[in-house]
Parts: structure tokens; sequence; C-alpha cells
């Protein structure tokens, strides 16, 4: 028996979790009043509530039971009493027959057309359970992949370069069954939370990975048969040519998806056995661009980051590996410096942020527009910050270097294990030591750790060997990951950083003049008050917000 849903029911379950706020919550209700749609129904389309989150909602409102990803059957259940089509279009899939009914997973649990005509089909009573869409058009497309359906995708392999094959297969990218499904792969990634789709053609299989929180994560893979079709889709969608399978091409695409307009980066590759594709995926309405929020404790790292964004001019260096968050903590520096009395310019490549109030510029190697030539551009434009996306060689450091003496703040990235690494990398790509250390002000080092789910956490008591390798007393309390729906089984959902924040101070600018090892530089740096990344992690670990594993993971190259 279903319990009646109640709207003011599902909002308090969800206020009460802190999955929406107030003011959400009252935009979906505008919503509902205005356009007559289900509360729940708003608050996903709108993006507000992953469909996830939704479905545990409204079963937890309904007195039903989420499914699973273990309780979708092998093989059809109720076999030709319920067509194909028919629960795709109602979006239902039986997924047991018991001796009190027909178990029935529904996208949709108050659709009561789809289940009096389930049972009547059936001859059954249903027992609805709630299913998360994203898994029940997966299970759909498993078990009748085909029934129904004209097989326009079937043979899809073009291996010719002529004109004729490649209008087929832009005929056969733009079908309704190939369209649908990669929707449904993306759709699923931002389910997920995933920053990159993975699509990668094998002599036998065609391979689909989610990087979800750093790490990447198989998934159920589309026939390989359809690898080209597949491509064909992601660079028609990116305006790329799809008749050019020879050499890499890389480009940009904007969906809505769930509610919520999300950016793509695609890049294409050809690999052994077709192209491999890499999208990308910058959904940047889940970022706030504060320090909280990004990792930083109150305390003396953020201190002296911000005493150092106060400065009127100077360089200040963001660094870490690729993929650790350096773009985003750029972007909360200027969101920071972003205000009405100052002029605020930026050279990326590429842009992947829009800030109302800052000029920004993609660069354009192609045409010569590149970091050098904008940064020296920049100086007649009255700038006072600057952001060059990263410093690659000795003519962007001049010129940043520059900048920075002649009354501007300068901030960049570069790509070293640590802070004092960056000291040593711009004195090896030829900048001279006494233009280091009358420009540069400071360098963040950082990296991202997955954090513990909130929901399945397990505390437990160190052990003396452990306590000892993190420098903590014998028996602290720590934390490690345990496994629940709400974090995919997996422990972790979401990161954060952890930093280390170095400032030049005088025995530092004396070590680069003497020409001192990265070794050495980060002794100083230490003995002058630097928290590592290590130990910023080990405070992390401490209060629960990461394993220590991960800790090691991230730092242990730093």
């Amino acid at each position: 028996m279903v319990t009646p849903f109640d709207p003011a029911a599902l909002a308090a379950w969800l206020l009460g979790r802190g999955l929406v706020d107030a003011e959400s919550l009252q935009r979906a209700r505008r919503v509902e009043a205005e356009a007559g749609e289900r509360l729940d129904r708003a608050l996903t389309r709108l993006g507000l509530v992953p469909e996830r989150t939704m479905a545990e909602a409204l079963a937890a409102v309904l007195g039903l039971a989420v499914a699973g990803a273990d309780d979708y059957p092998d093989g059809p259940v109720a076999g030709d009493r319920l067509p194909p089509r028919f629960q795709r279009d109602r979006q239902v899939l039986a997924l047991e027959d018991t001796a009190e009914g027909l178990r029935l997973a529904m996208a949709d649990p108050l659709d009561g057309f789809a289940r009096a005509a389930v049972e009547m089909a059936a001859g059954r009573p249903v027992l609805p359970v709630v299913a998360v869409p994203a898994d029940l058009e997966a299970a759909l497309q498993r078990l009748h992949r085909g029934d129904g359906e004209r097989p326009a995708v079937d043979a899809v392999e073009v291996e010719g370069e002529g004109p004729d094959d490649v209008a087929r297969l832009r005929d056969i990218a733009s079908e309704a069954p190939v369209v649908r499904l990669v929707g449904q792969l993306i759709a699923r990634a931002v389910d997920q939370r995933a920053s990159d789709i993975h699509i990668e053609p094998f002599e036998t299989r065609l391979a689909v990975r989610y990087r979800v929180d750093g790490v990447l994560h198989e998934q159920e893979g589309p026939p390989r048969r359809l690898a080209a079709a597949i491509v064909s889709r992601i660079k028609i969608m990116a305006r790329l040519d799809i008749a050019e399978r020879r050499l890499p091409q890389d480009g940009r695409l904007k969906l809505v998806v769930r509610g919520k307009e999300v950016d793509f980066r695609v890049a294409t590759a050809p690999t052994l056995h077709g192209e491999s594709v890499v999208l990308r995926i910058l959904d940047w309405s889940a970022v706030r661009l504060d320090f909280a929020s990004l990792g930083f404790d109150a305390g003396p790292p953020l201190e002296r980051f911000l005493c150092q964004l106060d400065r009127p001019n100077g360089i200040v260096l963001v660094t870490g590996p690729t993929g650790s968050g350096k773009t985003t903590t750029l972007y909360a520096a200027l969101a920071r410096l972003n205000t009405p009395q100052r002029k605020v310019l930026t050279v990326e490549d590429p842009v992947e942020y829009q800030l109302d109030g800052i000029n920004q510029i993609q660069v354009k190697p192609e045409i010569g527009l590149d970091f050098a030539g904008v940064l020296r551009s920049f100086l007649r434009h009255d700038p006072d910050v600057m952001m060059v996306g990263e410093i690659r060689d000795l003519e962007t450091a001049q010129v940043a270097t520059q900048a920075a003496l002649t009354g501007h703040l300068v901030l960049s990235t570069l790509h070293t294990n640590g802070a004092a690494a960056s000291i040593s990398r711009l004195l090896d790509i030829g900048l001279a030591d006494y233009l280091v250390v009358s420009a540069l002000a400071a360098v963040v080092a950082q990296r991202l750790v997955r954090v513990l789910c909130r929901d399945c956490r397990q505390p437990y008591d160190a052990p003396d060997e452990l306590a000892a390798r993190l420098g903590l007393p014998a028996g602290t309390t720590l934390w490690r990951p345990g496994g629940c729906p709400a974090c995919g089984h997996t422990g972790y959902a979401g990161r954060t950083g952890v930093y280390e924040v170095l400032e030049m101070d005088e025995p530092l600018r004396r070590a680069v003049l003497a020409r001192a090892d990265a070794v050495e530089l980060h002794r100083l740096a230490v003995a002058g008050g630097m928290r590592t990344l290590f130990a910023d992690g080990v405070r992390k670990a401490v209060a629960g917000v990461t394993a220590p594993e991960e800790v090691w993971r991230v730092t242990q190259e730093a």
C-alpha cells in the first residue's frame, strides 16, 4: 500500500537532512504553483535535487523501498504480459514475481495508471518499488535492447573514408537510439558527480569509465558495434569534423542535464581500434567559489594566502598536478578580488568559468594569441590584477615578472609537486634569481583528497604504528570509509583540498640567491611556519573529513 503523497512531508524530509535549502524549495514551489508541476518533479527538473536523492525521499514519504543495483533482474520478468514499449513509455520494470505480487520498479511511484495497467496485464497485485530513473533506463536498455525498435544502429562500423560513408555515419549518429544512448551516458555521469567520461574502443568491447572523486569507475558499456555511432554523435554535438578520424580534435558543448546547464570539454584521439573520447564535465553550478568550501581551514594557511591577495603587486602562484583544483582556487581568488575598485584581466587556455566584471581572454596560438603576447598587451590596459592560466615558458615568466615589478598583482599556476619546487622550476626555465626574489610573493601548493561519506564513515582508534607515522598520539580516533547507497558504496562523497602556503621571506630569498635546492627551500619554508600538505591532510584525517590512506595517496610525491 502506497502512502498518499504529501508535498509538505517531502519538503520537510529534504529540509531536515540538509538536502535542499529554504530558498531553493521556495523556487520549486513557485514552479509547482505556476506550472501545475508536482513538487518532486520541479525540484529535479530545476537541478535542485539529484534524481537518486529524490528517489530516496519519495520512498521515505511513501513508505516504499528503493530499487538497488542488485534488484534488477538478469532477464525479463512477466514475459509477454508487459511489452517492452509499454515499460519504456511508462518507465516501469518488473523486478520479481513473488507470492504476494509483482514487484515493479517505477520511476514515478505515483503513476496510478501504470500500476493499474500492469495489474490488469499481469493478473497480479503490484508491489511498487521506487526506481532511480537513470538506473531504470539502463536496465531497460540492457534487458530489451532493440525490442520494438528498428535496429538502426546494428551495423555501424564504418571503415571507409569516402563521402558516402561519412554521410551514412552522420545519419546513423542522428537516429533516436544513438541520441538516447549518448544522453543516458552523459546524464548518468552527471548523476554520479563524475568529472570525466572516458569512452574507449578495444578489440572486442567498448569501455565506458567515469572519474568520480578523482578515481575511475568502469560502467556497463554499450555494444562494440556502436562505437563509431557514439563517437560521431558526440563529435556532431561538439561541432567537430566527423570525417576526420586520423587526427586528435578538441571541442566544447553545452547541454541542459537534469534541469541545469552543464559545459563539456571534448577531446578525441585516434587509437588502434578506433577513436577514443574524453568528455570533461564542467558543472560550475555545483562549485562554490569561497575558500572554506574549497577546504581552506580558518587559521594560518588561509590567513597567509589572503594576506598575499591583498598585496598591490607581486606574483602569487598556485601549483600542483593536473586535476588538483588549481583553476578553481584561482577563480575563488579572483572572485574575492573582483570589486568595482579593481580592474581584473585574465588570459586562459581555455576559459572554464565566466566571471561577471572580469575581462577574460582565451589564447589562440594558431593566430599568435599566446600567454606572453596577451600579458604584454595587458600592461597597456591599466589593470590592477592579472591572471595568466599557466606559466609555461621563460617568455611568459619574464612578462609576468615585469608586470609584478611595475605595480600589478599577478596570479598564475605551475605544475610542480610542492610549493618549494615552484621556485626551482622558475629558475630552471631560465628566470634570473634576482627577479624571482624580487617578484615572487607566495606559492600555494594543493592536492584534492576524497571526503568520507558522512552516512557510513566508521571511527577507529589508530594503532601505535599508524599514529607514529602520522605524528599523532597513540589511540587517536581516526575514520575509515564504509559504503552505503548514498555514496555509491565507495565510502566517499566529494573532494576537498589540502594546502601548503609558502611566503617568501628573507631566509628564503637568501637561499634562492645562493642557488639552494628544493629540499633546502622546503626546509626553510617549514622553519618559517609553513604547514605542509601532509600535515594539513593529517589535520583533516583527525577531523574525520578524510582517511589517512587518502592523505598518503595524494601527498606521497610532495
